[in-house]
């Protein structure tokens, strides 16, 4: 991949195509995760990958490409936020349940709209750190806040979650 990257860097638009056809599930579930509509998250996708196009020369690390892209993603769901004047409160995600759901289905629909309902700073490390796999470090720089900060947050969050189920 970082041969990719380098080769995105030096022009190749087909490469950096392909490196965000790569992650794309990622970037939808994080902008779904933070704009609950298709519509909006299409949108913010494309804006995202348009700046990261206009700006992959100034990547400096290319092993972070998914990291540089999640970041300019989140940043680009903000500003998409701050423009409906929205900043915090999202709309809890509505699923549609099948008839022959399992008890096991049940209980992550549960944890998944209990994370939903987190204050935005809280629902956002856990679900960088949880549902993308991503290491606290990583997350620290996603969310250009320091290694303490998201540990705290986890915390506060799981605290959270425990009193609410």
């Amino acid at each position: 991949m970082i041969t990719a990257v380098q080769q995105a860097q030096s022009g190749d638009s087909e490469v950096f195509i392909q490196l965000c056809r790569q992650i794309e599930p990622e970037m939808y579930g994080m902008a779904r995760s933070i704009l609950n509509r298709d519509e909006d998250c299409a949108d913010v996708m494309q804006e995202a990958t348009l700046k990261a196009y206009q700006a992959i020369r100034s990547l400096r690390q290319p092993e972070f490409f998914k990291t540089w892209m999640l970041r300019i993603l989140i940043n680009e769901c903000r500003q998409h936020l701050r423009r409906q004047k929205n900043i915090v409160e999202a709309d809890a995600v509505v699923t549609q349940l099948e008839s022959h759901t399992t008890s096991a289905e049940y209980e992550k629909i549960e944890l998944r709209e209990a994370v939903e309902r987190l204050d935005d700073p809280l629902r956002t490390v856990v679900l960088l750190h949880y549902f993308q796999d991503m290491p606290i470090r990583q997350v620290a720089e996603v969310l250009n806040i320091s290694e303490t900060a998201v540990k705290s947050r986890l915390f506060r969050a799981r605290k959270s979650l425990l009193s609410g189920m």
